[in-house]
């Protein structure tokens, strides 16, 4: 019993270590495309385009570090190779634990990592377009006009980063309420009720994550908000399925639990027997 086991554990590693490899793979074909083509350059370009447009006339970033040229924009690429790769990556997380799971709870599979995939590059695209632009023309103007500002290539990578990373993790918000009500954790009478503090929590983490400015906290918080009320229309389709669903859904449970008990007591008896 104790050698099935363990070899039950080899094989899930000798799995998680394959696929693991795969995503790190299509991560990497994806990044060598970029490196030539359009460029590690031009990609960094492209992203600091919001802030060398709110900058003086002629003003441009600067590098500090001797090698901060060179890394940067390799950064960079890596971040867009990663985003690019994440539905494949999701992908092989999911057909990681998917035979774990019964049929109803895979029928969600597909769906959820083309929504979350969908809604995190939503994200990242808003904080590009609409909150950068906004954000740095307010601090430009806010400057006094006695300094020249030079943003450091770096910190300003840094701050990307952070900002695509709490845009997209807040505009998730429907996908987390749908599991939450499909798994059961939830209702949708909960949700309802817990409105309000969400409203709160939002403008709360808006202004953790978010620069001190009023423009991108309401940038952040409002969204948030927004997507929790279409989070909660969401998980009220998914959490009202057919009769004829639901009672094979519990069939298929049912009858899965048996078999899981047959073969305890067939192993119990055998050990018994030895």
């Amino acid at each position: 019993m104790s050698d099935s086991h363990e070899e039950s554990f080899i094989s899930h590693l000798v799995e998680l270590r394959d696929r693991l490899l795969r995503s790190l793979i299509a991560v990497g074909v994806v990044f060598g495309i970029l490196c030539f083509y359009p460029g590690p350059g031009n990609i960094y370009d492209l992203l600091a385009a919001p802030l060398t447009q709110a900058l003086p006339e002629g003003t441009k970033m600067v590098a500090i570090g001797v090698i901060t040229p060179f890394m940067v924009p390799l950064k960079v690429t890596g971040m867009v190779a990663f985003v690019l790769a994440l539905p494949f990556v999701l992908f092989q997380a999911w057909a990681f634990i998917a035979p774990g799971l019964y049929d109803h709870e895979k029928r969600l599979g597909i769906p959820l990592i083309i929504s979350s995939t969908l809604l995190f590059m939503a994200g990242m695209a808003f904080c590009y377009f609409f909150v950068f632009g906004q954000v740095f023309h307010f601090i430009a103007g806010f400057a006094p006009k006695s300094i020249t500002p030079a943003p450091d290539i770096e910190a300003y990578l840094s701050f990307v980063m952070t900002m695509f990373l709490a845009f997209g993790i807040a505009f998730e918000v429907p996908v987390a309420l749908v599991v939450l009500v499909k798994l059961g954790v939830v209702t949708v009478e909960k949700l309802k009720e817990w409105r309000s503090y969400f409203i709160v929590a939002a403008f709360v983490v808006a202004a953790v994550v978010t620069p001190p400015d009023v423009v991108s906290q309401l940038a952040l918080a409002i969204p948030m908000c927004l997507l929790y009320e279409l989070g909660i229309l969401a998980a009220r389709l998914v959490s009202n399925p057919r009769k004829v669903e639901t009672a094979a859904v519990h069939d298929e449970n049912s009858a899965k639990m048996d078999a899981e008990m047959d073969a305890a007591e067939a192993e119990f008896r055998k050990l018994s027997g030895d």
